[in-house]
């Protein structure tokens, strides 16, 4: 074993030198933050000492915390030039992580140009260098937040209110034995540190109960039974946001075209879907305009093919679709409740509505191309953003190949824009290269890396629709209740890393995309869940039964129970249309769309409420888009009330 002795002796801990990482420290076994540890020791965050401890009580210091910071966020970018602290000679052992660590934004100094590399760091430091490293940001009142959450909150100092809120809020701060006590002042123990690591990393292993926030619920957390259809997607979402014209997506042959890479050569026939979501932005007014999304559809056969448009909508968040304050639920019978435009042109299609700017279909003639859509992203004034959400539920009787393209409008005289010509839209398709900028590229997903970046979708995603009747087993008839006073729930829109125990991962795969997009369809955008519950009442008691859509903590903290937040945040995780249709307690069915804000960690209002009498069944289906501008997952909870 060899050891850099240029090194202190208590920095072996927190490096990743040539001590191996004990997969079982001798000193962590009753210790409350055993699981984290554990889990970060093998991905070499952290190691113990020679003696094979870990030492969880003990402290750490700045010097050591910015070494940490580096190994837990090693691909974060410089944001500064370096400095020079008067404290931290070339020769310090750290000298080199500090400098780093500073470029980064993870530390600022003390007053005099000293860093104080041998102090320990305080709780409220370790926690405001967290925040800084993941951008949390907080824009309210901080210390009336803060008084919500921690009884010692007058004891933090005014400089970091606002990150230890913006952490706060985000579910990062973890407080033992008494969540209700920060302890801001305290100095960090190792245990301490790294639990705060292990939720900064969505590492879930730091029991909820010390979760600042947090409200645990034990409940059944079930798989949902079934599978997406094959129904393939046309998903173009990345780049998101669009700075230059070009090519969004093309499954068109490669054969012939200036930037071959930036076609997927798969043709379309029979069922498939269409879905788009792009955002424009205008820094200065030079930037304004109309930036056109025009998609195009292209029959390489010699003969006529026609495409039928059975559903489909398209709307700009401005003026169109914006994003409205509205109450948690509001029945939306005539689809006019949204808020943004993936929550109305979700709520359109899921209606069966087809908008006037589609076609009811197009006869494409052989070897021809025609345009489905051609619609602008306006922006007039700067600095500003705008988006449009499309979704599309197309059939064809022949073979079709689909382009989405970026392309600036050209101003008319009176102000107005002129959209693109067929001919101008085929001449980018055949020269034009990649629209950007291009979204981060993802990491790798087996084994994967934190941090996880999913990135966005472009390609062909497999799966337009979860259909399924659920009940107590596969060939069973009906649903049976749960107990009186509990509940279980079904995952919707679960994805890799976030199964929410039930390692069930729900993301459409992708049959082809391009090298720098996502791996698979994460969020499931466009797809169409449509859950039958034949409820049961098995007892030989009169039951009152509700049924909901939650949005619980993103966590794999452990099996059949679910994490919640009070007090509620303002983080939105999902906007969106609901249908319920069902059997009322007088035997009349009853369809109800109800259009849902949900936040982070909302458990959400119940959808129904209905009686049943003992040995009675009724049957709910409960319908939805999965929306764009919403964070998967969600749960689809039934709960028998109390008597």
């Amino acid at each position: 074993m060899r050891f850099n002795l240029s090194f202190l002796a208590t920095s072996f801990a927190l490096l990743n030198l040539s001590i191996p990482s004990a997969l079982a420290f001798t000193d962590i076994q009753t210790h409350w933050a055993q699981a984290c540890i554990n889990q970060m020791a093998p991905r070499k965050l952290v190691s113990g000492y020679p003696d094979g401890t870990f030492r969880p009580n003990a402290t750490i210091t700045r010097a050591e915390f910015a070494v940490l910071m580096l190994n837990a966020f090693p691909y974060a970018p410089e944001k500064r030039a370096g400095t020079t602290f008067k404290d931290v000679p070339t020769s310090h052992w750290a000298h080199k992580a500090i400098q780093d660590a500073y470029k980064r934004g993870f530390f600022s100094g003390y007053p005099g140009g000293m860093f104080l590399p041998n102090q320990a760091i305080p709780r409220v430091q370790a926690i405001g260098v967290l925040a800084g490293a993941k951008n949390l940001s907080f824009s309210g009142n901080a210390e009336g937040t803060l008084r919500q959450y921690f009884t010692d909150a007058g004891q933090i100092p005014d400089y970091a209110k606002n990150a230890i809120a913006a952490a706060t809020i985000n579910s990062l701060v973890v407080n033992y034995p008494n969540v209700k006590q920060l302890k801001p002042n305290q100095t960090a123990t190792r245990g301490e540190v790294a639990s705060l690591i292990c939720r900064a990393l969505f590492i879930y292993a730091v029991q909820p109960q010390y979760i600042a926030g947090v409200e645990t619920r034990p409940q059944a957390v079930r798989a949902l039974p079934g599978k997406l259809d094959t129904v393939p997607t046309f998903n173009s979402n990345s780049p998101e946001l669009v700075k230059t014209e070009g090519i969004l997506l093309s499954t068109f042959p490669p054969e012939g075209k200036q930037v071959p890479s930036a076609h997927l050569n798969f043709p379309f026939e029979g069922r498939f879907d269409v879905f788009t979501h792009h955002i424009a932005r205008a820094e200065t007014q030079a930037e304004t305009g109309a930036l056109y999304q025009g998609v195009i559809v292209h029959n390489p056969s010699d003969k006529p093919v026609t495409v039928e448009v059975l559903q489909a909508a398209s709307y700009l968040s401005t003026p169109e679709a914006p994003f409205k304050e509205l109450p948690d639920m509001k029945d939306n019978a005539d689809g006019s409740v949204y808020s943004g435009p993936g929550s109305r042109t979700m709520g359109d299609v899921l209606r069966g509505v087809r908008q006037g700017i589609f076609p009811a279909q197009l006869v494409i003639e052989p070897g021809q191309s025609q345009i489905l859509m051609n619609q602008p992203i306006t922006i007039e004034r700067a600095p500003a953003s705008n988006g449009r959400s499309t979704m599309m539920r197309l059939r064809s009787n022949g073979a079709v190949y689909v382009a989405n393209l970026a392309k600036r409008g050209v101003r008319n005289s009176n102000g107005t824009y002129r959209a693109p010509t067929l001919k101008e839209w085929q001449g980018l398709l055949e020269t034009g290269g990649f629209a950007g900028p291009r979204d981060p590229i993802p990491t790798p997903l087996d084994p994967p890396r934190e941090p996880t970046v999913f990135s966005r979708v472009a390609g062909v995603s497999e799966g337009a629709q979860w259909q399924v009747e659920i009940t107590d087993s596969p060939n069973g008839e009906h649903l049976s209740l749960p107990e009186p006073g509990k509940a279980f729930s079904y995952v919707v829109g679960t994805l890799h890393l976030i199964t929410l125990g039930t390692g069930q991962i729900q993301s459409a795969r992708m049959l082809k995309r391009y090298e720098d997009t996502a791996y698979f369809a994460h969020s499931n955008y466009g797809v169409e869940y449509n859950l039958t519950l034949p409820l049961k009442n098995t007892t030989n008691q009169p039951q009152t039964v509700t049924v909901s859509l939650q949005t619980p903590l993103k966590d794999e903290g452990g099996k059949d129970l679910l994490l919640f937040l009070n007090p509620r945040v303002d983080q939105i995780f999902f906007r969106g249309t609901v249908k319920v249709s069902y059997d009322d307690d007088a035997g009349q069915l009853q369809t109800r769309y109800v259009h849902l804000i949900q936040r982070r960690g909302q458990p959400g209002e119940p959808l129904i409420t209905l009686n049943l009498s003992p040995g009675t069944s009724r049957e709910v289906q409960v319908s939805l888009l999965y929306p764009p501008d919403s964070t998967p997952p969600q749960v689809l909870t039934v709960k028998t009330l109390d008597r």
